[in-house]
């Protein structure tokens, strides 16, 4: 059986204002490229998911917003966590960040999706959010991340993207990332590039089986 036989379609349900979903995105993303170094076509499509659905977009700063949320020790616990994602190569600016409602910005992977360029933008949004410190509900902002990346915003209709999120809450997702791989049953949470590694590898492998027969 021969490499060039195997492909794998991987769907990961995230938000661009989740921390865990930046990481697990990111390692996804290193795990995919490593089975695409041995000839293994991998596919990654986003599922839209809003952590804070309905949420204003006009942007308030993180820290305030998860310290009213979860108390005082947020602080502690968000430089905790940047300096684990910081070992991966991932940059948390917390202090620069700005709360804001998601629906634009899944609009625009959408948008992306349709031209074929979800990785990069999903990744250019998680940076802007959490490391430069950008209002990714701003409609002018998100449409100079968009043209960073050659997006054009063909303006995805609003009641697309409320199915979609929709279908999400019907398969019963109320945390992210979740990792939906092949026929495998689903990953959530926390994951490493290895186990996501191993898990795309395998389902491609199971893919590759079924092309040969």
């Amino acid at each position: 059986m021969r490499n060039s036989a195997q492909s794998v379609h991987v769907k990961i349900v995230l938000d661009v204002i989740c921390a865990h979903s930046y990481l697990g995105h990111s390692r996804l993303i290193r795990a995919a490229d490593r089975l695409r170094a041995q000839d293994v076509a991998v596919t990654v499509e986003v599922l839209p998911f809003e952590l804070a659905p309905g949420a204003s977009a006009e942007g308030r700063p993180l820290l305030t917003v998860l310290e009213q949320t979860f108390g005082p020790e947020t602080a502690a616990g968000t430089a905790s966590f940047a300096a684990r994602a910081a070992l991966e190569g991932l940059r948390f600016e917390y202090g620069k960040a700005i709360a804001t409602g998601t629906f634009e910005a899944h609009r625009l992977i959408a948008s992306a999706a349709l031209q074929h360029k979800t990785e990069p933008m999903v990744e250019r949004l998680f940076r802007a959010h959490f490391t430069d410190g950008l209002h990714i509900g701003d409609p002018a902002t998100l449409a100079r991340l968009a043209a960073e990346i050659g997006v054009v915003m063909d303006g995805v209709p609003a009641g697309e993207l409320h199915a979609r999120l929709e279908r999400v809450r019907r398969l019963g997702v109320t945390g992210v990332p979740v990792f939906l791989i092949g026929r495998l049953p689903p990953l959530t949470g926390s994951q490493s590039e290895n186990t996501l590694f191993e898990a795309m590898k395998g389902a491609a492998q199971m893919n590759g089986e079924h092309h040969v027969r």
